[in-house]
């Protein structure tokens, strides 16, 4: 058999939840090699047609059938995938049957649930946590740290500003961050400015050689990216959160996500998935 298949996500919507299902369970295949394909709003007849045919040159040209994960709703639209000769992994027939019989009643099988506006106060709670993330940025508006529901620290470059911005869009999180700088380190002591704040900071460290790496990609051949003063940052960086008793995590060979998520377990700011 190929070690090679194509994966196709196919949505009638955004078609995130279907491809991060499918990045999930592929992921334990790693001797086979994915290619995917996602295809977004497929909400009606002819959109599934195309689909159906871009499944069928794939299989022609790889000579296996296709994995195809489908989150599509409508019944006609989700037979004529299933008539595509694919191997068709259907979201809602695996999921909302055992649920339909668990909690005696029918779905409603609308479409765009599961990303669509849904709830508009909790839709406008994100997009003004990613406002307050983007104002809060680097030390920014250190006036609005009462409005934060979590302060990030860490040095430059490790990772506080990408794990703000998710945080914010995916658990609408209202997430600030705080660079702590050479002369923070060399004082050797948390700043005057976040003392108020303790109970909501969260300090970031990574590995002195990865750290070195990243700087190296934005200012070569810099002080600021030598390996001697990723050491130093990294190594002073620790002891103040030790010092200072603030909770931290080492970054250094985690994903954004992973990040994100040791942060809402550690500070207990799960809370309703938003749509």
């Amino acid at each position: 058999m190929s070690s090679r298949r194509t994966v196709f996500a196919i949505s009638d919507r955004t078609g995130i939840t279907v491809e991060k299902l499918a990045a999930s369970l592929l992921s334990q295949f790693g001797d086979i090699e994915f290619q995917h394909v996602a295809i977004p709003y497929v909400d009606n007849v002819e959109k599934v047609r195309g689909a159906v045919e871009q499944i069928r040159a794939a299989q022609a040209r790889d000579g296996v059938r296709p994995l195809v994960f489908s989150s599509l709703v409508e019944p006609e639209l989700r037979a004529r995938l299933h008539a595509s000769g694919a191997f068709v992994l259907d979201y809602f027939e695996a999921f909302l049957g055992p649920l339909e019989a668990e909690l005696g009643r029918a779905s409603r099988l609308e479409v765009g649930r599961s990303h669509g506006m849904g709830n508009g106060a909790e839709y406008y709670r994100r997009m003004d946590a990613v406002n307050f993330a983007q104002a809060n940025d680097d030390g920014g508006r250190t006036q609005d740290y009462g409005r934060a529901e979590l302060i990030l620290l860490g040095v430059s470059r490790s990772g506080k500003t990408p794990t703000c911005l998710y945080l914010a869009l995916h658990h609408a999180v209202y997430a600030a961050n705080y660079p702590l700088t050479e002369e923070d380190l060399t004082a050797s002591r948390l700043p005057e400015l976040l003392r108020p704040w303790r109970e909501k900071l969260f300090g970031l460290w990574i590995e002195p050689l990865r750290l070195h790496r990243i700087r190296s990609e934005r200012r070569p051949d810099s002080r600021y990216a030598s390996l001697a003063q990723c050491r130093f940052e990294a190594g002073a960086v620790r002891e103040l959160y030790r010092r200072e008793r603030i909770p931290w995590l080492d970054t250094s060979s985690m994903s954004i996500e992973e990040i994100a998520t040791h942060i809402l377990q550690a500070r207990g700011l799960y809370r309703t998935p938003m749509h």
